[in-house]
């Protein structure tokens, strides 16, 4: 196989032209039969990764995922893009079981979707060996390690993949999973010398904004009015919650509906397909919702209470602008939510209840912060971002800085020099000079910068310390009993002179009333742009409805933003459009197409100048019948102005008959000219050589003819 088969089928099946990072380079190592980790944010294309090696390798790739609704969405999706793929889960009855293996022995099924539960099953087992299987890929691949957010014990049981199938590829994918739990996965997995892909868990196109959790609802109003008819999901710590939050919305007329594990399965069931298919605005759930939803258009999350850590935060709001357009975050933050959720963590009296409690430290460090919100998200994976980014509430209304470096120089050395075996509380302890016995024990109070910090308060070293973790200057060792290690960028501030700003305490209530966001005032050509994406969004909806399937899987919000920016009007130019393939270019293209030519006639006639508008009209005309005679005298334009017309239509790939105009025996007569005289071709020139036989609009009819086949 190679990269010009993949990228072929790339096109072919889910209409993009190229591979995003990375994408390429884990598939050339599939066809090479390489195990390998990946991790890529929400949306950022896991699924392409194996997806593609399935549908052009010979045999099956075998897909654990880990739910049922998640695995239907996928295949559902799959199959509108004209890939043949399959399910096996409780879900189906023994008759669809028996279908669906019967396709699996006869090589029909390209890529067949399985829980973790079935995989590991006794009954599973002989189907595996008697399959033609090419891939085994692990999706949400952070749910078999312990130290993961959402650990599930049958994952722990795949590593019997790898003994039983030494010779197939198996790719792990997730796309929340820091340093402890990837090389926890490779371990579980028992990977043969994979290659670890780590892509950037940077997703520009979502705004992150925390607020001081008083007067929700009020703000949770506030914000839906600012995201009409837009998909969102508000996340609740409780299920009295969702209830009550939902209620309160319909009570204000939004179409709101809660979810929660105590609802009866076929209500969450129906809830799930409702939203999917944009029967419902806003769903008000716990966390346990949108694991199963592959849904693209999903424009906003609302934490109506904080996440127990940063995996979840970073899962859920990916769960927004999946197909890469704007989206928007807002996170409620109260004490009184990490006090319930440490209740919570302390009486599930789990084997890892440390670990969850300083990651539930880390998430409140995150509200509580004054640092770029993205800088902290993405360090906390590994990532380091060098400016700020510009998009989250910090950065549009920033806090004041001062030079820190002295500050953070005393910390890190610290850290070095006790052998980066100390925690928080030890470090204050050592940088206050204390006499605590264990210091003492561990002769910590001979280093050098023991009692160097002693002229600043425990309390404002706990912020300076968070502000260092939040930089990405240290990082804490969850598999360590959370010790403090440096990290290469801390290297730089100790060894090469790098200077660091620091955040001051201020007050989060008044930044946030002296920063009145201005709105800005839509110009002519975005607000028609934004009036035919409606356009063609109530369109996917109408045929999602008749078709029974939810509208993304139509065309993905991004899709539609592009064709209402670029309104193609040729199959060509339609199949430029990123997502549309071949499939959904033959099944959608002339709806849409005619839907965009209706509405640029709608506005040409209003006056609006749109570019192209006045060679739609005559084309709408044509395609009802009218004669150029007629089409002249309805528009009162010249007759020549409508043939120029059509000719740059037929052109464009658009449906003219060009018999109807010119003859077969009359075009060849034109190409015989023009094969006589040099380039560029004339008009005047070509009729004086026919001895003005021929009218021009024959002529120009022709030479679109000879260019568009030559």
């Amino acid at each position: 196989m190679t990269v010009t088969t993949a990228k072929d089928a790339l096109k072919k099946y889910f209409g993009y032209d190229s591979f995003r990072p990375m994408q390429e380079e884990i598939i050339d190592g599939i066809y090479n039969k390489q195990d390998a980790l990946v991790l890529m944010p929400t949306g950022g294309g896991k699924s392409i990764c194996f997806q593609i090696p399935a549908v052009t390798m010979e045999g099956v790739c075998i897909v654990v995922s880990p739910l049922i609704s998640l695995m239907k969405d996928q295949v559902e999706g799959l199959r509108a893009n004209g890939v043949n793929a399959a399910f096996l889960n409780s879900s189906l009855s023994s008759a669809e079981q028996s279908e669906v293996e019967n396709d699996l022995f006869n090589g029909n099924i390209k890529l067949l979707y399985v829980s973790p539960e079935k995989l590991v099953s006794q009954s599973f087992f002989p189907l595996l060996q008697q399959a033609n299987i090419n891939l085994f890929a692990i999706d949400e691949a952070h749910c078999i390690s312990s130290w993961g957010h959402d650990f599930r014990p049958e994952y722990k049981k795949l590593a019997f993949l790898k003994q039983q199938f030494p010779n197939i590829p198996l790719i792990a994918l997730t796309a929340t999973a820091d340093k402890v739990t990837r090389k926890d996965i490779v371990k579980q997995l028992a990977l043969d010398s994979p290659k670890v892909f780590i892509d950037s868990f940077d997703r520009p196109n979502i705004s992150l904004t925390v607020r001081p959790g008083q007067k929700k609802f009020e703000q949770i109003l506030d914000f839906i009015d600012k995201h009409p008819d837009q998909a969102g999901i508000i996340y609740c710590l409780s299920r009295k919650n969702t209830e009550d939050v939902a209620s309160k919305l319909r009570g204000k007329r939004i179409n709101a509906t809660s979810y929660h594990a105590g609802l009866d399965p076929l209500v969450r069931s129906k809830v799930q397909e409702d939203f999917i298919k944009d029967e419902v605005q806003v769903v008000c759930a716990t966390i346990a919702f949108g694991m199963g939803i592959d849904k693209s258009n999903v424009r906003w999350v609302i934490h109506y209470n904080l996440p127990k850590n940063m995996e979840s935060y970073y899962q859920e709001i990916g769960r927004a602008g999946r197909d890469g357009t704007k989206a928007d975050t807002l996170l409620f933050y109260s004490f009184r939510d990490v006090m319930v959720l440490r209740e919570i963590i302390q009486n599930n009296r789990s084997e890892n209840e440390a670990i969850q409690l300083s990651k539930l430290e880390r998430i409140q460090q995150y509200a509580d912060s004054l640092i770029c919100r993205r800088k902290i998200l993405l360090n906390y994976f590994g990532e380091n971002l060098e400016n700020n980014c510009g998009n989250c509430d910090v950065c549009k209304n920033p806090p004041q800085h001062f030079n820190g470096t002295v500050i953070a120089q005393k910390a890190l050395s610290a850290v070095a020099r006790c052998g980066e075996r100390v925690g928080i509380r030890m470090l204050i302890d050592i940088l206050r000079g204390s006499q605590r016995r264990e210091i003492l024990e561990n002769r910590y109070d001979k280093i050098k910068t023991y009692g160097m910090g002693a002229d600043i308060s425990a309390y404002d070293w706990q912020h300076l310390i968070a502000q260092l973790i939040n930089l990405g200057l240290l990082e804490i060792a969850y598999d360590q009993r959370n010790v403090l290690k440096l990290t290469p960028q801390s290297k730089e501030i100790l060894f090469d002179g790098k200077a660091v700003q620091m955040v001051r305490m201020t007050d989060i209530k008044q930044r946030q009333e002296a920063d009145k966001s201005k709105i800005k005032k839509k110009s002519v050509k975005e607000r028609v742009r934004d009036e035919l994406f409606e356009v063609l969004r109530k369109l996917r909806r109408e045929i999602a409805q008749k078709s029974g399937i939810p509208p993304y899987l139509v065309f993905s919000d991004a899709s539609l933003e592009e064709m209402a920016a670029t309104r193609p009007l040729s199959e060509f130019d339609f199949s430029m459009i990123s997502g549309v393939g071949e499939k959904k270019l033959k099944q959608y293209g002339k709806i849409f197409m005619g839907a965009i030519l209706d509405f640029v006639s709608e506005k040409s006639g209003e006056g609006v100048q749109m570019e192209g508008a006045t060679q739609l009209a005559t084309f709408q005309l044509y395609n009802r019948g009218f004669s150029p005679e007629q089409i002249a005298m309805e528009r009162g334009i010249a007759e020549q102005t409508v043939y120029d017309h059509l000719v740059k239509m037929y052109a464009k790939g658009q449906g003219v008959d060009i018999k109807r105009f010119v003859k077969t025996a009359e075009i060849k007569q034109v190409v015989e000219v023009i094969a006589s005289i040099e380039p560029p071709y004339k008009l005047k020139e070509i009729f004086d050589a026919l001895d003005g036989k021929f009218p021009y609009h024959k002529i120009r009819f022709s030479l679109a003819y000879y260019y568009k086949k030559s």
